[in-house]
């Protein structure tokens, strides 16, 4: 029997890419999940999916920019299934340009979604944590921040941000109750192209993954490797990249 039998495991941006294919292969390996992204439609059909196999799944309806959604995301976990083992926070936007662009605008969506959305699933799942006496938080974050490059410079900046944050985050809890990962992705096939608002970036982007992408299932195993570690071991950190990615 798999070590993730009888885990809760939340996840956000769950109705797509990694968040999607994380739910599909923990709920196979018997955790139950809780699946929260924007797309009702989307999460229903991956529920009932989930639950025709044989697996554990409930919905809600999630925008990480809103704190009450993560809140209610979490509480739905406890409802549930009486407790929340894992909190995935997957959910994130990438708005790319040079910075000379000033799209302010853009900036403010990433940061909206890619740090303050991290930190709302923090700030709700902490608490059930500490009362339970053990939780663990798993968040994409990229390699994006590891090798910068041009026109990615703020997208990098909310994943650098997230990144150190999780580190700050870490050193502050070694008492055992809570461990922490981030996973850092190269390109994966995902929609994450869809949210670049400038034509010339997006297309580079989707020529990329279509060329050599890796499908969201690798991400989701390595999430899945993470999350399986004895109660005294942290994987802090992954990168997961093609093998051809530079």
């Amino acid at each position: 029997m798999s070590v993730l039998a009888g885990k809760v495991v939340a996840i956000t941006g769950a109705s797509s890419g990694i968040g999607e294919a994380t739910g599909r292969l923990l709920a196979a390996r018997g955790a139950a999940v809780v699946l929260g992204a924007r797309r009702e439609d989307r999460l229903a059909a991956l529920v009932k999916e989930i639950r025709d196999g044989g697996g554990r799944a409930v919905a809600c309806v999630t925008d990480v920019t809103r704190r009450a959604d993560l809140d209610r995301l979490v509480q739905r976990a406890v409802d549930e299934f009486g407790r929340l083992d894992v909190l995935v926070g997957n959910a994130g936007i990438a708005k790319l340009g040079p910075v000379a662009d000033a799209d302010v605008e853009g900036w403010s969506a990433m940061i909206d979604v890619n740090v303050r959305g991290v930190l709302h699933g923090i700030a709700a799942a902490l608490p059930v944590f500490r009362r339970q006496g053990r939780g663990h938080l798993v968040t994409t974050v990229s390699t994006a921040g590891l090798k910068i490059v041009p026109a990615q410079a703020v997208y990098a900046g909310t994943k650098n941000a997230v990144r150190t944050i999780l580190e700050a985050l870490r050193q502050e809890s070694t008492d055992g109750v809570l461990r922490t990962t981030s996973v850092s992705p190269g390109f994966v096939r995902t929609e994450l192209a869809d949210s670049i608002d400038d034509p010339g970036e997006r297309e580079a982007i989707r020529r990329r993954v279509e060329e050599f992408a890796l499908d969201p299932a690798a991400v989701a195993r390595a999430i899945g490797f993470a999350i399986e570690q004895p109660d005294d071991v942290e994987i802090g950190d992954i990168t997961i990249r093609p093998a051809v990615q530079n």
